[in-house]
């Protein structure tokens, strides 16, 4: 299924118009929008990590600058919105260490794509951004405070209380996935180089597929058994959904105990924050709330 949203003609968009990019470990995406939130733009890029900062935002540059020409539009894009993983020091604009991107390491982001593209940048934790978006135009809209947990390669947060987001002291607020959920001496440690019993240890993509890994080594009956070697053939969050869907006991188990720690989790949060609604967001939903695993899945964090 294509993430790629609906796209509004130029001629039905109302000004001033403003860029989204959202950094990731894999890709950059690139999103064009009016005052009312319409999408009039969308781009994916590879990030190509190992090519460093530098040639991504000159290609991110290039992308934008083509589109504008395309539009006509330049005189009308007010400012841009940036999004990446943390660690971040907001106040400087530097990416400081996201382990997603070990290239890119103090680099002063932000203000490196101001100045490609002259305009000025507000920058933000990935989540956080998305927690607002959501605040804005999505799930959280009717409520002055919302929690977001993004599911993907590990656990994102984004928290707004009573409109106003939580960035924190050392920009670090709202990292919900840092949370401990297992203080016990053997719990799981984040593979992300996260401290162990931390939620994202157990409610991520990579934590999945750790998980499914120790009980396969373990010995547990599994038609993903003969994904253990890698390859082509690598165990991944999404074989798991799709051994569930066929009945898979070790994957309906591993499903089920990822609902009850993330479940654990949202738990202790909601007692924190006392929000209207918390929303989850990432790539890794189990087929999501119209497939019978997610339903399945989100009824069991409950």
């Amino acid at each position: 299924m294509s993430d790629t949203p609906n796209i509004t003609d130029i001629s039905d968009a109302t000004a001033p118009f403003f860029w989204g990019i959202d950094i990731g470990g894999t890709s950059i995406k690139i999103g064009l929008v009016d005052d009312e939130g319409h999408t009039l733009a969308f781009e994916r890029l590879p990030t190509r990590e190992s090519e460093g900062p530098t040639a991504a935002t000159q290609r991110i540059a290039a992308v934008i600058q083509d589109i504008e020409g395309q539009l006509g539009i330049s005189d009308k894009v007010r400012r841009v919105g940036l999004g990446a993983p943390g660690p971040m020091d907001l106040s400087t604009g530097y990416l400081v260490a996201p382990p997603q991107l070990p290239s890119w390491w103090d680099f002063p982001i932000r203000d490196s794509i101001g100045k490609m593209l002259e305009r000025p940048v507000s920058f933000l934790n990935d989540a956080n951004a998305a927690a607002y978006g959501e605040f804005w135009l999505g799930s959280g809209r009717n409520d002055q405070s919302m929690l977001l947990l993004t599911l993907g390669t590990g656990v994102g947060g984004g928290i707004i209380i009573e409109g106003e987001l939580v960035n924190g002291t050392n920009s670090f607020g709202s990292e919900c996935g840092h949370i401990i959920v297992d203080p016990s001496p053997t719990a799981q440690l984040c593979v992300w180089g996260g401290g162990r019993g931390q939620l994202e240890a157990y409610a991520s993509a990579s934590a999945v597929v750790q998980r499914t890994r120790q009980r396969l080594t373990e010995g547990a009956k599994s038609s993903l058994s003969g994904l253990l070697g890698g390859g082509d053939s690598e165990l991944t969050a999404k074989r798991v959904y799709e051994a569930a869907k066929e009945g898979d006991a070790l994957a309906l188990e591993i499903v089920d105990d990822t609902a009850r720690w993330l479940g654990i989790g949202i738990t202790t949060l909601i007692h924190t924050l006392d929000p209207g609604s918390v929303v989850l967001g990432g790539a890794m939903d189990f087929g999501g709330a119209n497939c019978c695993i997610g339903k399945r899945f989100l009824s069991k964090i409950s």
